[in-house]
Parts: structure tokens; sequence; C-alpha cells
């Protein structure tokens, strides 16, 4: 094991300035969900370069890929992630996500050669995570199947230490609510219409009564996202964009429901009719504790504080929370410096910190600790059935 360890950081050694290199490119070049045309070519291009037979736009996605080393034994997947936000670019650090989880790919896959290890490590590029929900169509298309585990991280502010093993993220369920009413003149025969902007309010106020009604764990948050056209015509069609979570994917069916009265008292109310189109589930993140046992002792032999894990659930919600359903998986959290440690992503300030040459070294030594993480499930078959007998325990399949 010493010497496959020396291998990892061998490894990461050798690619730390082709890695350096994806990081700022993802960076400096934002793109959202499903449009991450760049980020997919330019790490694609570098697998390429170095010899790595690479599947572009896989499994049906444009901006998907998959890559993979190996034979027989076990399969490990790292997921990579690339996608953007609108207007504040990588302000949750996907580009850090994306070069971690290609260091510990490379790292791993060079191991599994230079030790001739049975087993094999695939390397899965993951978009539009961010409200998109690419890993689901993905776990749609088969790309886990046969798959034995599946790691990747997330960073975040440095509160304590240099991160969190086992962290928990909420469900998420989100739609699209559109108010269909009917056009009028506003000043000549407003009487004549039906005001989809009226339903929109009414349904944006009643959620807002609703938040102090739900669970102190539970979140509804919505935007306006189409108000009319122009103010001398009473508007025919108004949407609101909205998301609900709370800390378990069953918790949140009873809130949705209610939403849903809202939306629908808020219509007939206007004389209008309503109707939702719904984004596919996120559920809540629940990760592998052998996995995470792990990861904590390679944290500790690489003299790296990761906190074992917290009591306290995030607000935020991913779709790895569908593939932790789905198999065996762990997805810490790994801290970077920010200017302002109590501001965390989806801010400008950690857009700005998630594009540093500090915040790139700490996605490093993130990934060392993957990586050896699962060449330890490589390794140990006994550890993967036990793997399978924990997730059949915690979800009854």
């Amino acid at each position: 094991m010493a010497a496959i360890k020396e291998e990892l950081t061998k490894s990461l050694v050798t690619h730390e300035n082709d890695l350096w290199e994806i990081n700022k490119e993802i960076h400096s070049h934002p793109e959202l969900g499903y449009e991450e045309i760049h980020a997919h070519n330019t790490i694609c291009n570098l697998l390429e370069k170095l010899g790595y037979t690479v599947t572009r736009h896989a499994y049906g996605l444009e901006t998907a890929f998959e890559v993979e080393v190996g034979t027989g034994g076990g399969l490990i997947v790292y997921n990579a992630e690339y996608d953007a936000l609108p207007e504040i670019g990588h302000a949750c650090g996907h580009n850090l996500i994306a070069a971690s989880s290609l260091a510990a790919f490379l790292a791993t896959a060079e191991a599994v050669r230079e030790h001739n290890i049975e087993g094999r490590v695939r390397l899965l590029g993951t978009p539009a995570e961010e409200g998109g929900g690419g890993k689901i169509e993905l776990l749609k298309a088969g790309a886990y199947q046969g798959v034995d585990a599946c790691l990747m991280g997330h960073p975040g502010p440095r509160h304590q230490g240099d991160g969190v093993v086992f962290a928990r993220c909420m469900a998420r369920a989100g739609t699209t609510v559109t108010f269909h009413g009917v056009n009028a003149h506003a000043a000549n025969a407003p009487w004549l219409g039906r005001n989809a902007l009226d339903a929109a309010v009414a349904a944006y106020t009643s959620i807002s009564m609703l938040r102090q009604q739900v669970a102190p764990n539970q979140r509804i948050h919505a935007i306006i996202a189409k108000g009319g056209d122009k103010a001398n015509v009473i508007p025919h069609l108004t949407q609101i964009e909205l998301y609900m979570r709370a800390e378990t994917d069953t918790e949140l069916q009873d809130t949705r429901g209610r939403v849903i009265a809202c939306c629908e008292g808020a219509a007939k109310g206007a004389g209008c009719t309503v109707d939702f189109e719904w984004l596919e589930n996120y559920k809540d993140l629940r990760c592998s504790d052998l996995i995470a046992d792990r990861f904590y002792d390679h944290c500790q032999d690489q003299n790296l504080n990761y906190i074992r894990s917290i009591p306290q659930v995030s607000g935020a919600s991913t779709d790895q929370g569908n593939v932790s359903y789905a198999l065996p998986s762990l997805h810490p959290g790994f801290s970077i410096d920010v200017d302002n440690p109590t501001i965390g992503p989806h801010h400008p300030l950690f857009e700005k910190s998630a594009g540093t040459r500090s915040a790139f070294d700490a996605s490093l030594k993130y990934a060392k600790v993957m990586a050896a993480t699962g060449l330890d499930i490589l390794l140990d078959k006994e550890l993967r059935g036990k793997l399978w007998a924990e997730h059949k325990e915690k979800f009854g399949y």
C-alpha cells in the first residue's frame, strides 16, 4: 500500500500543471447546465492527449463524457461537475469539482496500471447539477449500472479544518407554475380580462405566508419569472419558478401538496387556470458510513484535519443525492479560503475564491484522499460486499 500511495502522489505532481490549466479554463468560461461545451471539450482533449479513450456526448447527453481504465474486479466512479450559475459563474466551485475528480481518476488509473490491480475506475462527466438533474438522466440511461461505489466532493468555506467527511444535503422539489388568464386592454376594458399576474402575486403571497407554518428544517423559495408583456395589457400568462426543500424526500411530499394548493387557490380566485411543470426531485444525500470511515482514515494518514460529521443538514441540494439512493457513495465537503468565511456558495465572493490557486491546491489534497479511498474499494472485495449490505439495510434494496 505504501508503494501505491507513492504512486498517487507522483501522479498528482506529474499532472499538476495540466490540472491547474483545466481548473482555470473552466472557471474563466462559465457555462450553464447542458451547455458546458467548452468544459466538456477541454477535459476530453486532455484525457485523449494523455492516451485515454474517451466517450464524448455519453449516454445521449451532449455535454456528458465517460472514460474507463482497468479490467475485472470492482468498479468505482468519480463524478465530475462543471456547470455554472447565471450571472455569478462558478460561485458553486464546480471548476474545483471537475479538477479534483479528474485528478483522482488519473491518480487511481495510473496506480491500477502500474501495480496491475484488478478492477476498473471510471470518470463520468455529469452536466447540469444546478437544477438540470444531469445525474438523474445518467441514472436513467444506465451510467451507474454495475458500479460498486461513486465518489465526488464539493468545496465550501473554511469554517474549521480541511473539510467534512459526512455532509448531508436536503431533498428538493422544483417546478415552474404557469397561470393562464385572458388579455384585455388594461384601461379601456379591464373587466374583460382575467389577470394572470394577480394569480401569480396571490400565489407568491400565499407561499410567503406558508413559510411560517412549515417545519424549521424546510425551505420554500420562489421568483416571478414572467409577469406579463406590457403594462397596458392585462397579462394572460405569468410564471413562478419555485423550489421546496426538506431533510428527506418523504417529508417533502406534504409541503409540496400545500404549495400546490396555494397556487390552485390563487388561480381560482383570479379566474385563471394553472399548470405545473415539475423538475426531477433531488433526493436527500445519504452516503455510506463505511466509505466515510475509509476516507476519514486516509485524512488522518495524510495529516488533513477533516471533521467526521456535523449534526446539521446543509440547506443545499444536489442530484448526487439520487446517486446515493441508487448505490454506495460518498460526497464530502472540502474547505477553501474565502475572504469572508461566513459566505458560502452562490455568492460573488465565493466565485472569486473558487478561481484562486489556494482553492485549487485544496482540491488536489482532497483528490489524493479520494483516490486512496477509491483504491481501497478496488483492492478489497470483502469491503465491496459490505458496502452493498449496508446500502440494502439503509434503503431496503
